[in-house]
């Protein structure tokens, strides 16, 4: 991998994690348009380390008082009612899903998964689904007072979806959190909390592969995720003030238009569906 493209996936990965179009379709798909190599499940996974250094900074109030609080409960009986502690666990159940199924599917997501004919399809079947939920929402609950353990699980499960490159893990959870009627911003904000353990387990996992086989070299993989965190972290400020008074309407328009041109391109033999 070369500086330009380094420099360029960590502009996409930055301005993609936090929309509902999937960071990993895209990254797939400029490099594929690109005549790039796939830089692979790997690189991806170690990039998000970027942007979601840009989630802990962002909401660092947030994530101290639910640390905090969680720990302390584990010694205090009266803490455990509180918004925060439950929040810590919430966290740690909407995640079995994701690494479960992360470790079951490792080799699928490593290859099948990353077939474009699959990432079209499902940027355009999630997209629906995101614009019937988003319709259909009647936006009221909040995570502080409503946020329960099936819900987490429910969350968790919608999360999980998001290791086949299409789906978008803001994406997945959003969906979920407008499908249980949760304000836009509350399901948001619990998409980005949750994405917190997961990304960051991936992406220390997957760090022994950078520079291994076909994985990028060190030096572009930190440009690439130095570059995601700048740019995600101002993405992120955006979205959540965007979708406080915004339906998602123009990102279902995106990826149905995106999803049907990949399937094009891949038909008419202008990229390959595995590269």
């Amino acid at each position: 991998m070369g500086w330009l493209e380094a420099v360029i996936l960590g502009l996409v990965q930055g301005l993609t994690e936090f929309l509902p179009i999937s960071s990993s379709a895209h990254i797939r798909v400029v490099s594929a348009f690109a005549g790039w190599p796939d830089p692979g499940a790997a690189f991806t996974a170690v990039i998000q380390l970027g942007t979601e250094t840009a989630v802990l900074i962002y909401f660092r109030q947030e994530i101290w008082e639910i640390v905090s609080t969680w720990t302390r409960s584990l010694f205090n009986r009266e803490l455990r009612g509180h918004w925060a502690a439950r929040m810590g666990w919430y966290i740690i159940l909407g995640t079995l899903p994701i690494v479960v199924l992360g470790l079951v599917l490792k080799e699928q997501i490593e290859t099948p998964f990353r077939d474009l004919r699959l990432v079209g399809t499902t940027l355009i079947v999630f997209a629906i689904i995101l614009w019937f939920a988003d319709r259909t929402a009647r936006n009221k609950l909040t995570l502080e007072k409503h946020l329960s353990a099936p819900h987490a699980v429910v969350y968790g499960f919608a999360q999980a979806l998001a290791l086949v490159p299409g789906v978008s893990r803001s994406g997945g959870t959003v969906t979920a959190g407008l499908l249980l009627d949760y304000r836009r911003e509350d399901a948001a904000k619990y998409s980005f909390l949750l994405a917190i353990p997961a990304v960051l387990g991936a992406g220390v996992l997957e760090l022994s592969e950078i520079g291994n086989g076909p994985s990028p070299e060190w030096g572009p993989t930190i440009l690439a995720t130095v570059i995601s965190f700048v740019v995600g972290y101002a993405a992120v400020a955006w979205f959540l003030r965007y979708i406080s008074t915004h339906r998602f309407t123009v990102f279902v328009i995106y990826r149905i238009i995106l999803g049907f041109f990949i399937i094009l391109a891949v038909t008419a033999g202008w990229i390959p569906a595995i590269g």
